[in-house]
C-alpha cells in the first residue's frame, strides 16, 4: 500500500520540523540568534490516468486524470531574520544593530564571518573581538589609560584617555549587507560565512542608507517567538500522530486483505 510510505515520508518532515523547532527554542537566550522555519513540499505524483487524454472517439477528454501523491520532502529551512529586540546591559563594549547588517570578524583563517551578536570584549592586547577572541574588522584598539570608551549610531569609536580632556578617534566600525541573508552558512557560535546563495557582501557605515545603526550598551536577543513555537510544536506533534496512525490502519488493512478466504 502506497499509504505505508507516504505516511513514513510525513513522520520523517514533522520529525525534521520538531528539530528545528527544538533548536529555536533551546536557542531562546541566544545573543542575535535568529530562528528558523522548516518548510516543505509534496513529492512525485503516480499518473494512474494522465489528465488531457482521450476519453473516447468523439474527442472527449479526461478532465482531471487520476494522480495519487507520494508523500512530502524537505523543501528547506528557512532562517528568519527580523529585527530581535535589544536589551540593555549597560556595557560600553556591547553593541547591537538597529536594523539591517553584520559585524564582520577576522577568522583564524584570515577569512571574513559575519555577526548579529555584539557582545564584544578586549583581547590582551587592547583590540575589539567577540566572545571567541576573534578580531572585529576592521581592527580597534583600544589603548591603556582610557578612562571612557564612546561609540555613537554612525559606528565612530572614540575615547578618553588619562591626561587629555578631547576624546581621540580609535577607529571606525563598518556593517555588512547581503542581497539573500537567509543564505548565509551558519557556522555556530553566532558566526555566518558567504555563501555563493547569500550573495557578495556589501560593506558600510552603519547608519547610511540600507545600513542599520549601532547602538552602544544594548545587545540583540533571540527572535524567538516562545508562544508560536509552541504552537508549531503542538501542530507537528498531531501531525506526526496523525501519520502514525495511517500506517497504523494501513497495517489492519493489509492483514484483513491476508486473512480473506
Amino acid at each position: 500500500m502506497r499509504a505505508l510510505t507516504t505516511a513514513a515520508t510525513g513522520m520523517q518532515a514533522q520529525q525534521l520540523n520538531v528539530e528545528v523547532i527544538s533548536n529555536n527554542l533551546a536557542n531562546m537566550n541566544t545573543t542575535g540568534f535568529k530562528r528558523q522555519r522548516a518548510e516543505f513540499q509534496d513529492l512525485l505524483y503516480q499518473n494512474v490516468q494522465q489528465m488531457g487524454m482521450d476519453s473516447s472517439d468523439a474527442g472527449t477528454i479526461v478532465p482531471t486524470g487520476v494522480q495519487v501523491g507520494l508523500g512530502v520532502q524537505t523543501a528547506s529551512i528557512y532562517r528568519i531574520t527580523e529585527q530581535g529586540a535589544l536589551s540593555n546591559t549597560g556595557n560600553p563594549l556591547d553593541l547591537a544593530i538597529s536594523g539591517h547588517g553584520y559585524f564582520r570578524v577576522q577568522m583564524p583563517d584570515g577569512s571574513d564571518g559575519y555577526t548579529r551578536a555584539g557582545n564584544f570584549s578586549t583581547s590582551p592586547e587592547g583590540e575589539l573581538v567577540t566572545t571567541d577572541g576573534y578580531t572585529v574588522a576592521p581592527g580597534i584598539a583600544i589603548p591603556n589609560g582610557v578612562r571612557e570608551i564612546s561609540i555613537n549610531q554612525q559606528g565612530q569609536v572614540q575615547a578618553l584617555i588619562d591626561g587629555q580632556t578631547d576624546p581621540q578617534t580609535l577607529g571606525q566600525l563598518e556593517l555588512a549587507t547581503f542581497f539573500n541573508e537567509a543564505g548565509l552558512e551558519a557556522r555556530g557560535n553566532n558566526l555566518f560565512l558567504e555563501t555563493a546563495a547569500s550573495g557578495a557582501a556589501n560593506t558600510g557605515t552603519p547608519g547610511s542608507p540600507g545600513f542599520g545603526s549601532v547602538r552602544q550598551g544594548f545587545v540583540e536577543t533571540s527572535n524567538v517567538n516562545s508562544v508560536s513555537e509552541i504552537t508549531s510544536l503542538i501542530q507537528a506533534q498531531r501531525a506526526y500522530e496523525m501519520n502514525a496512525r495511517v500506517i497504523t490502519a494501513s497495517d489492519e488493512m493489509m492483514a484483513a486483505s491476508s486473512n480473506l478466504r
